[in-house]
């Protein structure tokens, strides 16, 4: 028999929800969706939840958090009744605590899935703690990125038998076929120009290591950063300031199918993630686990689910947050010696196959919503 899942999540539409959109193609379930951000005029339902969801914005602003979460949990419990689900999901905890009341209401099981800053930034957990320790009362699971982000929740009273640690993986089909041992001496990083994956870190750490290397191989060193973000500006005038010219390219956002592409020329996947100034944290950075199941070394930094997925001295290089100098040396190690780089690359392919694909993830979710549909019975 087909369950039922219905699932509430704040968009669809925005490039960073790729992995939202991937869950509601990939889970083995019947799936009804309903989005924050849309309100169309023919679909009733829709309608109300978009506008109830406004509303709870709006709420939320004037600091009256207990009261923001009445109108997008009357609106769901309608919707509830209507679709007799047999379990939900939310994305993100920010928005879990705008419906969060219809599943008490209703008795249905929630799902609640985790993804980054809802965990970590001041905005977002620093603001909506009391209102988390709520709805730690009413999930049935959890859904996690890293070891990190699972002792946050914990703290807040998460059920440790339902909360599952799972990263959201990469796709088998598009990331394969890197060659770091034979490709020309060319850095990638990919991801969002904000504070947390450390753009400008990753630009001046390049820096440092073409002027660590011979004159010859400096100059054919390249760095390709592809993403967009408010930080894009900021990182163009600082390429320009260190005189980088076109040894670093920023083209802006590029689909997946690009990426895998320009993987696949690489040398190794370089990114400095690291603390926000709001405190934003990642999980477990997709783009890391999209290069090393491609065949490429990472250089990264110890930072939140990413030790999880990248063995230092393995499958690449870790460096504390902020060793601008530490990073420099680890990609000028894989620059002058692409057998190492080959090496670590293979290491990190045969690690991710077995641990961090997409298909892993969805049937960690398949089995976490199969698990809690059957203890609700």
């Amino acid at each position: 028999m087909s369950m039922r899942l219905l699932v509430f999540a704040p968009t669809r539409r925005a490039p960073t929800e790729t992995f939202v959109r991937a869950n509601l193609q990939g889970l083995p379930f019947e799936i009804i969706a309903y989005f924050g951000d849309e309100q169309p005029l023919s679909d009733p339902g829709r309608l109300a939840y978009g506008l109830a969801i406004l509303v709870s914005k709006a709420l939320t602003r004037l600091g009256l958090l207990r009261l923001a979460t009445l109108p997008g949990s009357l609106v769901a419990w309608c919707l509830i009744r209507r679709h007799q689900p047999d379990v939900l999901m939310t994305e993100f905890g920010f928005h879990a605590v705008r419906v969060m009341e219809a599943a008490a209401w209703s008795d249905t099981p929630l799902i609640v899935h985790f993804r980054g800053s809802d965990a970590s930034a001041q905005n977002r957990l620093g603001l909506l703690k009391d209102r988390y320790r709520r709805l730690m009362v009413i999930v049935s699971g959890i859904i996690v990125k890293s070891q990190p982000m699972r002792r946050t929740l914990l703290a807040l009273g998460a059920p440790n038998d339902h909360l599952i640690v799972s990263p959201s993986g990469a796709d088998e089909r598009l990331f394969h076929g890197a060659d770091p041992g034979r490709s020309s001496p060319l850095l990638v990083a990919v991801g969002r120009f904000v504070a947390k994956k450390g753009p400008l870190q990753t630009i001046r750490a390049f820096a440092a290591m073409r002027q660590s290397l011979p004159e010859p191989v400096a100059l054919s060193t390249k760095l390709v950063m592809l993403g967009d973000g408010p930080l894009l500006a900021e990182a163009r005038q600082l390429v320009e300031a260190l005189a980088l010219g076109s040894a670093v390219i920023l083209p802006g956002l590029a689909d997946r199918q690009r990426v895998a592409e320009l993987l696949r020329q690489a040398r190794c996947f370089v990114q400095h993630s690291q603390v926000a100034p709001d405190g934003d944290r990642e999980g477990s950075p997709v783009a890391v686990m999209e290069a090393q199941l491609s065949g490429l070394p990472v250089v990264a930094t110890r930072h939140e689910g990413i030790p999880e997925v990248v063995e230092d001295g393995v499958s690449g290089f870790l460096v504390d947050e902020g060793d601008l100098q530490g990073m420099a040396a680890a990609m000028a190690r894989l620059i002058v010696e692409p057998d190492l780089a080959a090496r670590l690359g293979a290491a990190g392919k045969r690690r991710a196959a077995a641990n961090f694909t997409a298909r892993h993830h969805l049937e960690q979710i398949a089995a976490l919503l199969r698990k809690v549909i059957q203890e609700s019975r």
